[in-house]
């Protein structure tokens, strides 16, 4: 097909942000560029309301679905820019004949430095002593130091293995459960791989990093959260919908579980009322895991190339489906 006959839809709101380059190569190869509205990620209404006469799509977090693929009338294909394709129907995509990529390992450096982060910010109540500072107090808090503690992390894959590499100069142990792990990866950094039920009840900070899947869907449950360690802290970089919100709130509530950093919420925006929100003990932030300099460039480099190597009918390097 001939590039600058066709129509492109890009709706991630960081597309071009940090590397002007990723807009000017784009608009130069195709013949027209149609960027998102709305200045979020689109309802399935929305989408369909713009996928008609599209024959590319480089998407964020939108809902594609197969109401929102009605209307796709010339695709060929969807470049998720992030990992995730939970929010794309993936059967119906794959019956219009529509090719579905994504951009594994583009955010990974990223999303575990947040990880850290959130680690960092929960053991030295960092938020509330900022805060506190701010209002003219000197308080004298008392942390939990990362030196001889448990970390554990549960999905050893590409932004696992950062999060472990991150870790090492911290003098902790660290423990992992995946059910496909690397055991080469985690001799060499000295991960002790073991069951799910042993990393929850022995680790002092466990940092999720799992995939959206049906098996994970509502995994961190009121019983999962009961087996943790007593005091222990909760981590999630990774999707919203593996934690049950409610019953997180009430392991907090009760004093099992001594705070949580969440990047991710089952609703995105959360309700201003979630009361997970209102606990001091919970640290929140915007989904922004992938949100660096870095993690946009790389992950708006590979979707924008597979994207165009599939209208070029060539083979796409990260191809789902």
């Amino acid at each position: 097909m001939n590039l600058k006959h066709c129509r492109l839809l890009v709706t991630p709101t960081s597309y071009g942000k940090n590397d002007a380059r990723l807009k000017t190569e784009l608009e130069m190869q195709v013949g027209e560029v149609i960027y998102n509205p709305t200045g979020k990620p689109l309802t399935s209404a929305e989408v369909g309301q713009l996928l008609p006469g599209i024959d590319g799509y480089i998407a964020g977090l939108d809902g594609i679905d197969a109401n929102a693929l009605k209307s796709a009338d010339k695709l060929k294909v969807i470049a998720r820019y992030g990992v995730g394709v939970d929010n794309v129907d993936l059967a119906e995509a794959q019956k219009k004949g529509i090719v579905v990529t994504n951009t594994p390992g583009a955010n990974s450096v990223s999303v575990a430095e947040l990880a850290l982060g959130l680690i960092l910010a929960l053991a030295r109540q960092i938020p509330e002593a900022v805060e506190a500072v701010h209002q003219g107090k000197w308080p004298r808090y008392s942390g939990t130091s990362l030196e001889g503690k448990t970390i554990g992390i549960l999905g050893l894959g590409a932004i696992g293995k950062q999060f472990a590499r991150r870790l090492s100069g911290f003098d902790c142990k660290i423990m992992a459960f995946d059910p496909f792990a690397d055991a080469l990866f985690a001799k060499d950094n000295h991960i002790e791989l073991a069951p799910l039920d042993d990393v929850r009840a022995k680790s002092d900070f466990l940092s999720l990093h799992l995939p959206l899947l049906p098996e994970t869907r509502g995994i961190v449950n009121g019983n999962f959260l009961s087996k943790m360690k007593k005091g222990s802290f909760l981590i999630n970089t990774s999707r919203g919908e593996v934690v049950d919100e409610d019953a997180l709130l009430h392991a907090i509530q009760s004093g099992h579980i001594k705070g949580a950093g969440l990047d991710a919420f089952i609703t995105e925006p959360p309700d201003p009322m979630n009361q997970l929100l209102t606990l001091p003990q919970v640290i929140a932030t915007p989904h922004l895991g992938a949100q660096t300099d870095g993690a946009t460039s790389n992950m708006g480099w590979l979707a924008m190339r597979d994207c165009l190597a599939v209208l070029k009918n060539d083979k796409a390097t990260f191809r789902v489906v």
